[in-house]
């Protein structure tokens, strides 16, 4: 199993039992077509939380310095090959600059920690990680990738390199792209014909003919049930 399998079977065993899901609306032209700002749904949002996320998506926190090198390691913890894309082609630096606006205990850790990573680089290179080549970068994440094998001076930059696991992770296992690799489906709609018959014998029941005939039909199972003024059953 390579590295990225085994981070993925990680996932499918903690982050991917809490995918998002996304709105039941069929289609686009629908009437409860949710609202959007920057074309991500607000799902059910009240209108205070809605001028919340609609601030948090137009701030800015990290400056471009701070952004490149999150790509830089994001990219480093889930790289391109020839069968995976890379972790920013599936925008998880915009994810990580979101969180940190939304989940303010992110942000001194993580501009504290690209701060830490530049300084580091610097006693081992004489410049800042992303002026680095590939194998400089390499090495010095090797020093801070794996908890428990890390020297004690190194013990920050090993928690800003797990916290960037951690949310390069989810975020790319949260998003279309990370979700097709994945497999995942979400919740899939299947044709259920009813509790079966010696099932209901065995109780001491028995479907009624006319509430079969409405509602155990496969071929309207797309249709809305509609109710009269007295809250019976018309189709």
């Amino acid at each position: 199993m390579n590295r990225r399998d085994t981070l993925k079977s990680i996932v499918l065993g903690s982050v991917a039992t809490g995918l998002a899901v996304h709105g039941c609306s069929p289609n686009a032209s629908a009437p409860n077509e949710l609202p959007k700002v920057n074309d991500v749904p607000l799902y059910g949002r009240i209108e205070s939380e809605k001028l919340r996320d609609q601030k948090l998506f137009e701030a800015t926190f990290f400056n471009e310095h701070e952004l490149l090198t999150i790509a830089v390691l994001c990219d480093i913890i889930l790289p391109k090959s020839e069968q995976y894309k890379a972790a920013t082609e599936a925008d998880v630096v915009e994810f990580i600059e979101f969180i940190a606006k939304d989940i303010k205990e992110h942000q001194t850790p993580l501009k504290g920690g690209v701060m830490w990573l530049d300084s580091f680089s610097n006693k081992l290179y004489n410049k800042e990680f992303i002026a680095c080549s590939e194998e400089e970068q390499l090495q010095a994440c090797d020093q801070i990738a794996y908890p428990g094998k890390t020297k004690p001076e190194l013990i920050q930059g090993e928690a800003f390199f797990t916290r960037m696991r951690n949310l390069t992770l989810t975020g790319y296992y949260t998003s279309k792209m990370g979700m097709k690799e994945l497999g995942y489906k979400g919740n899939t709609p299947n044709v259920w014909d009813g509790v079966p018959d010696h099932i209901l014998k065995k109780h001491g029941f028995e479907y009624e003919a006319e509430w079969l005939a409405k509602c155990i039909d496969q071929s309207k199972r797309g249709d809305v049930a509609q109710w009269d003024d007295k809250g019976n059953l018309i189709s």
